[in-house]
């Protein structure tokens, strides 16, 4: 059985509010941190925003919920705590990685390889989509690859590098693959407090990792925008992370899986219009093929009766 179906569903307007959320949040965290880890060692900087995100989504869990907010069995705490590593850690990590040596833009668009691995997950797993979705999803691959084939980019905070782009596409699926954990394994019925778990738990993993691997913080080395910057991200982490846990209670996973396609549209115009990276006219015909995409996997995924309390498949 799958376990999802006898937990209570979101609202359809909440849940489109959410994932809109989402989309506009998400955009925008890329250019965030770039403007972090100029000043910050990457997986700190990423640490730190999950950890403060994290901490204080469960204060306002605490103070609207109570303790009872955050009761879970341990199956549902084991894949919270399993969906932080492979979301927050793994995902954000080496996303914060490669924006060391690729731009910004570049590294949101990469992250659309997400829909085709929930696609293939799902077909492995028996839930196959239908093909209508996996048009959708192919079609957003076309503009990606557009976008990706129409020049190489301004490079990251660092210089460039080959393996920038492929720790991307690794994160995607990480990301992938808690995204789907989600939606078929045990979780918690408050979705905010699952976010907490995540965040924390990716906020730690980071950290560790960080840690182990020499990354230390200057603070006298940390620019006033570094500062905003890092702080920007944090918020944007703590409406994101919620939304989009709360989009996966009351949306089809692959509907919620379109954020991939529509963030990096944003991601990619205030690249260009704030610090410079470069955006050809090829690839904003790149952008319209993703923005078609996005209509036709949620076209594809909409329930069948348009009903406000329907249930996520």
């Amino acid at each position: 059985m799958n376990v999802r179906s006898v937990e209570p569903a979101v609202g359809l307007r909440a849940a489109w509010l959410a994932l809109t959320s989402v989309y506009v949040l998400w955009g925008s965290i890329y250019l965030l941190n770039r403007l972090t880890i100029t000043d910050v060692p990457p997986l700190l900087a990423g640490s730190l925003r999950f950890l403060a995100a994290g901490l204080a989504l469960g204060v306002i869990v605490l103070l609207t919920g109570g303790f009872s907010a955050f009761g879970m069995t341990r199956a549902q705490l084991l894949t919270s705590m399993l969906s932080g590593l492979l979301l927050p850690a793994w995902g954000n990590g080496f996303v914060a990685l490669a924006q060391t040596r690729i731009p910004s833009g570049l590294a949101a668009l990469l992250l659309a390889v997400v829909p085709l691995y929930i696609a293939v997950l799902r077909t492995v797993f028996g839930d196959r989509p239908s093909r209508a979705t996996l048009v959708g999803v192919l079609v957003g691959l076309v503009g990606l690859g557009v976008l990706v084939l129409s020049g190489p980019g301004s490079g990251g905070t660092a210089g460039s590098a080959w393996w920038g782009p492929w720790l991307v596409v690794l994160a995607g699926l990480g990301w992938a693959s808690g995204t789907y954990a989600t939606t078929r394994l045990p979780v918690p019925p408050n979705p905010f407090a699952m976010a907490t778990v995540q965040m924390v738990t990716g906020g730690v993993l980071m950290g560790l990792a960080g840690l182990l691997t020499g990354a230390r913080l200057d603070l006298a080395a940390v620019s006033g925008v570094a500062w905003w910057a890092w702080v920007g991200a944090a918020l944007a982490t703590l409406g994101g992370f919620s939304g989009y846990a709360l989009a996966l209670r009351g949306l089809p996973v692959s509907t919620v899986a379109t954020y991939a396609y529509v963030n990096p549209v944003i991601a990619v115009v205030l690249g260009v219009a704030l610090v410079g990276e470069r955006f050809s006219l090829l690839q904003a015909l790149g952008g319209a093929i993703v923005l078609v995409a996005v209509v036709l996997v949620v076209r594809a995924e909409r329930t069948p009766a348009e009903l406000p309390d329907a249930p996520p498949r």
